[in-house]
C-alpha cells in the first residue's frame, strides 16, 4: 500500500511542475495532454525582436480576416518576449484530435510563406510553419480546441 502512495505522490507532483511552468494552461487552453520537441531545420533570423513576432501573428491573424468566412482559431503569442506562440480553435468540432491539430499546422506553413520573414529563411520552400517560428525565435506552439484538447511544441 506504501508504494502505491508513493507513486501517486510523485505523479500528483510531476502534474503539478508541469502546470506550474505553464502559466497559461488553465487559462488560454487546458493543461496539454500531449507533448513533443521539434528540432529546427531553419537557423535563426537576425534582427528579429519580441515585435518582429507580434507582427508575424498580426500578419497572420490579417490574413484570416481578409477571406470571407470567419476564422477557424486565433494565434497569438505571450510571454515576456513573447516566444510562446498559442493557437486557439473557435467553434465545436474544428481541431478536436492531435491529428486536425498537425494538419492546421500543414495549413499554416502554406499562409507563413507569404511572410517577408519566411522569405528571408535560407530554401524556404523546404521550411515547414514550426521552422519559421523557431527561426524567429518562439520556443513553444500550443494548440487547442479551445475545450478539451491541448498540444505542445517545444522547439528546439
Amino acid at each position: 500500500m506504501r508504494h502505491f502512495l508513493w507513486i501517486f505522490i510523485i505523479l500528483s507532483c510531476s502534474g503539478t511542475a508541469f502546470a506550474a511552468e505553464d502559466s497559461h494552461a488553465g487559462y488560454h487552453y487546458p493543461t496539454p495532454q500531449t507533448r513533443e520537441s521539434y528540432v529546427a531545420r531553419a537557423p535563426a533570423l537576425q534582427n528579429i525582436t519580441k515585435r518582429s513576432r507580434v507582427a508575424f501573428t498580426v500578419g497572420l491573424n490579417s490574413q484570416q480576416n481578409k477571406r470571407s468566412f470567419a476564422p477557424g482559431y486565433h494565434i497569438f503569442v505571450k510571454g515576456a518576449r513573447a516566444e510562446k506562440l498559442i493557437i486557439v480553435a473557435v467553434g465545436d468540432g474544428r481541431y478536436d484530435t492531435l491529428f486536425r491539430l498537425r494538419a492546421l499546422l500543414a495549413s499554416l506553413t502554406a499562409d507563413a510563406r507569404t511572410s517577408p520573414l519566411f522569405q528571408q529563411a535560407p530554401n524556404p520552400e523546404n521550411l515547414n510553419f514550426l521552422d519559421l517560428c523557431s527561426a524567429i525565435g518562439i520556443k513553444r506552439v500550443t494548440l487547442t480546441d479551445g475545450d478539451k484538447i491541448a498540444h505542445r511544441i517545444d522547439l528546439n
